[in-house]
């Protein structure tokens, strides 16, 4: 193993550096459908009977008010982009010594339990610990799933000429991010009360869940392709469908929907909106001429969608359409901008 000083950015390791680890993984036991790949979020294995069982694994480390909801709702966002209906969850909580109270532990429980039952989903187990050398709490999601055989949706799934649909819209999860872990600062700067609780609802509304919008698509239509872009944001997201699926994609920057309150932060913080995290959007990959209807059902469902672009060949790249009709290469980065307010 290559051994140097290079120092890492916050974040997602490089796709490059990541798919030569992964390649590096041995899968030895035939019932793995589905192991680590880039872009793919939760692994798949083939049990009796006809369900697959979902597995996956995610931490909250930008967040922390609110995490135990955060924690659940970024894991069941992964497992349900297979398709799966969620239904285990397990959780690692890591405090901090001079922070942690009575109060902070009970929170935590109380969202990861009431968020769990909203969905019908059982909590099993896990471990709590009081942990040195961190100064916020750590909080680390596992999450099992069943998802009928012939439903799964793999990232890897969509082809050339397919739509892509984006619900929603971009740096959801960022705006609330921002507004509560920088409230006093925001005040400083000149934002009104009613401005930062409004951010904040972003949380719920319209929320960083995407497990109604997945289970509807998904049992209506035959979906090719699932993902939510969390770190690195829209871009990041599209890149990994793309890496994974073999193709290219056209995107139109016109159609994509970023909320007042969202532009307006960026501009404050002076962040790219297409690469800050943005649980609550899901990109949905199908057939074209199937694409209008689902929108038309997602809309009628009181859930934004748009029609963004196309997968392409892999040889035309990924590649964006300004709003002057030019197009550009889609630079995406899995630093995520959020990183810079830490």
């Amino acid at each position: 193993m290559r051994r140097d000083s290079k120092k890492f950015a916050l974040g997602k390791l490089k796709h490059e550096f990541l798919g030569e680890l992964l390649s590096n993984l041995e899968i030895n036991d035939e019932r793995v459908v589905l192991g680590s790949k880039i872009g793919e979020d939760a692994a798949v294995i083939d049990i009796p009977g006809d369900n697959y069982l979902v597995a996956k694994i995610d931490p909250i480390t930008f967040a922390t008010d609110h995490i135990g909801y955060y924690v659940v709702n970024i894991n069941v966002n992964d497992v349900v982009c297979t398709g799966a209906k969620p239904k285990w969850f397990q959780t690692t909580i890591l405090l901090p010594q001079k922070s942690t109270t009575n109060s902070l532990i009970e929170n935590i429980f109380k969202d990861i339990h009431d968020t769990c039952k909203s969905m019908g989903i059982t909590v099993i187990g896990g471990h709590t610990e009081i942990t040195p050398k961190i100064d916020r709490p750590m909080v680390i999601g596992s999450l099992l799933g069943e998802v009928e055989k012939e439903k799964l949706v793999r990232t890897s799934g969509a082809e050339p000429g397919d739509a892509i649909i984006l619900t929603k819209g971009i740096f959801i999860e960022g705006t609330s991010i921002i507004s509560r872990e920088k409230e006093g600062e925001l005040k400083d700067r000149g934002f009104n009360s009613d401005f930062i609780e409004k951010c904040k609802n972003y949380l719920y509304e319209p929320g960083i869940s995407v497990f109604k919008e997945a289970l509807l698509a998904n049992n209506n239509f035959k979906i090719k392709s699932f993902h939510d872009p969390t770190e690195g944001g829209l871009a990041t997201g599209l890149a990994e469908m793309a890496i994974a699926s073999k193709t290219g994609i056209i995107v139109q920057k016109e159609k994509i929907n970023i909320l007042p309150e969202s532009s307006i932060l960026s501009k404050a913080y002076d962040l790219d909106p297409m690469g800050t995290i943005s649980s609550g959007s899901l990109l949905i990959a199908l057939d074209d001429d199937l694409s209008q209807d689902l929108v038309d059902l997602l809309k009628k469902n009181k859930i934004h969608a748009e029609k963004i672009g196309n997968f392409v060949n892999a040889e035309k790249g990924l590649m964006i359409k300004e709003n002057n009709g030019k197009s550009s290469p889609l630079s995406y980065s899995e630093t995520d901008e959020i990183t810079k307010i830490f």
